[in-house]
């Protein structure tokens, strides 16, 4: 019972935590592609998302976005039902390994507070991550041993459903039988069984088969699906990133850290510990490893299995995250470590679970000792989440998406040139993604968001909609075809040049022409994409948006009749006005 309202209380402070967040840099790219192609579409299901191959996670984000288009409320729903469900997981796994006894308390405490956990949960991105393959990791661990005990083959039908699901959220989750074998090859150990990892084999074998032949398929598909992020980083950036990630990052918070978080906006928040909770945390590391050498039998393995999975994770995130612009930072936000919560819980009940050694009477004080401990841990822990939320609601996208929501509903009968939205909500490396076209593509009621408009409107950096003039940084030249400038006519391609050159870049042109009726104009820079410009019968004007860069734009009609000439104008981007 105590066990159980220890999660409740977990899952109501983390719901208070989701409430008052909001959609956060990935979000809106889950959100943008949800609103822009179809469920289970080959590119919802296949899409390469920075490495990752994450279906599970897109699917979740089309249901959301269906429901309820850019409003937070339906991803908090989401971010809390994930976090009861792997509480629960892990809560079934320790009580498997300990049984009803206070013991239990310990490892359950540190997973269900542990800040470790807060940066992905917090954002729905990486919690559509983070929160299934942590509920996988216990849950199967869990059902490894129920496998050995009992021998009923329904666990490894849900042990192998677990695992299919968590996959579908995270590649990380590769690792799931992997943890579920060596939590039941150290269970026989500090049990004293012989062989215990033989022993594993033999008992849990249907399970590893069925998990085997999964990740077999996974791994097919995602080798032909995601484009290789891994490389060999410079020894220094290895140093630095480690450092950073250990002292810094994860030991911290084995005693309730950081206590401090910095952050700086765009960018989420980091861990900022002071020296002395630095210090402490690897002397606190030091001293458990040493009591539970001394007054526990057989827990060497234990710590030995709990290194190679944290060096795992630290290795992945440096093989896959490093480069020039990579700062140490990035390993103190704490998500590429949030799973490993799960596997100190376990390793920590497994610590408890191994028998005394006859020779170390247990102290009378040991009892007070351990409240006090845990009261430590809490108090840090839920001051940590309260210095965590202060930071991670620092955040203009919630405005932002509000406002420039109005805005573009209001006048829903303009077409908008499709433009970038405001730096602080998107940077531009994520292109196309930052567009307001992809961002809005599922906004119900709005404008049509276009690579073609006839007069300029742009989102300001609060996301109002405001008039917008373009400023000129090439100039196309006017053609040589007496009172006509560059004669188009239909299938023929006509080379518009620039007076010097453009860079490759989001270019905005304005196309001055005459057409002697309605027409469709192609129009782009050699080897990129073309796009396709209505005109109308008469002298017009229209602003289009084009990709790449060149001596020369390339414009043809691809409608049959009436010639169009086009004029010179200036090509730049657009800006408020």
């Amino acid at each position: 019972m105590v066990a159980l309202v220890l999660v409740a209380m977990q899952v109501a402070v983390r719901g208070v935590l989701a409430a008052g967040g909001e959609f956060y840099w990935d979000d809106l790219i889950l959100v943008g592609r949800a609103g822009t192609y179809p469920l289970l579409s080959g590119d919802i299901l296949g899409y390469d998302h920075d490495g990752h191959l994450m279906p599970g996670a897109f699917v979740v984000a089309e249901a959301i976005t269906a429901l309820a288009p850019l409003q937070w409320w339906p991803a908090a729903v989401t971010l809390v039902v994930g976090q009861a469900l792997a509480s629960l997981a892990v809560l079934r796994v320790l009580w498997l390994l300990l049984g009803p006894r206070p013991a239990v308390w310990a490892p359950l405490l540190f997973y269900l507070l542990s800040p470790l956990t807060l940066p992905a949960y917090s954002w729905w991105a990486a919690g559509l991550n983070a929160l299934p393959l942590q509920a996988a990791l216990a849950w199967v661990a869990g059902d490894a041993l129920l496998l050995a005990r009992t021998g009923r083959r329904r666990y490894v039908l849900t042990g192998t459903v677990v695992t299919v699901c968590a996959l579908l959220f995270f590649e990380k989750s590769v690792l799931v039988p992997f943890v579920a074998f060596a939590t039941l090859a150290l269970t026989y150990r500090v049990d004293g069984i012989d062989r215990p990892v033989r022993a594993a084999s033999r008992h849990g074998a249907a399970l590893w088969c069925a998990s085997g032949a999964v990740l077999l398929l996974w791994a097919t598909i995602y080798v032909g699906t995601v484009e290789s992020r891994f490389g060999v980083p410079p020894w220094s950036m290895v140093a630095g990133l480690t450092h950073h990630g250990l002292s810094y990052g994860l030991v911290p918070t084995l005693l309730g850290g950081p206590w401090h978080w910095d952050r700086w906006n765009p960018s989420p928040p980091w861990a900022d510990p002071p020296a002395l909770l630095v210090v402490a945390g690897w002397l606190a590391v030091a001293g458990a490893l040493v009591w539970s050498l001394r007054r526990r039998t057989r827990t060497g393995p234990v710590w030995i299995a709990a290194a190679a999975y944290v060096s795992a994770s630290l290795v992945a995130m440096i093989a896959t995250r490093f480069g020039p612009e990579t700062t140490y930072e990035l390993a103190q936000t704490l998500r590429y470590f949030a799973d490993s919560a799960v596997v100190v819980a376990i390793a920590i009940a497994l610590i408890l679970r191994a028998p005394a050694r006859a020779e170390a009477p247990v102290p009378r004080w040991h009892r007070p000792v351990a409240v006090g401990c845990a009261a430590v841990f809490a108090t840090g822990s839920l001051w940590s989440t309260f210095t965590f939320a202060r930071s991670w609601y620092d955040n203009p996208t919630g405005d932002y998406l509000a406002t420039a929501t109005s805005s573009l509903t209001a006048h829903p009968d303009v077409p908008v040139l499709d433009h970038p939205v405001s730096v602080w909500v998107l940077l531009p490396f994520t292109h196309p993604h930052n567009l307001v076209g992809s961002v809005f593509s599922a906004l119900p009621g709005g404008p049509d968001i276009a690579d073609t408009a006839t007069e300029l409107r742009v989102l300001d950096e609060q996301g109002r909609l405001v008039p917008a003039e373009l400023l000129p940084l090439r100039t196309l030249l006017p053609g040589d075809t007496p009172d006509c400038g560059h004669l188009l006519v239909a299938g023929a391609t006509v080379a518009v040049p620039l007076e010097q050159p453009a860079g490759d870049w989001e270019w905005t042109v304005q196309l001055n022409y005459r057409a002697g009726g309605d027409g469709v104009l192609d129009i782009g820079f050699p080897g990129n994409p073309r796009v396709r410009v209505p005109v109308g019968a008469g002298l017009g004007s229209v602003y289009v948006r084009v990709s790449g860069g060149g001596e020369a734009l390339q414009v043809a009609s691809s409608t049959p009749g009436p010639s169009v000439c086009l004029g010179g104008g200036p090509m730049g981007v657009v800006v408020p006005s």
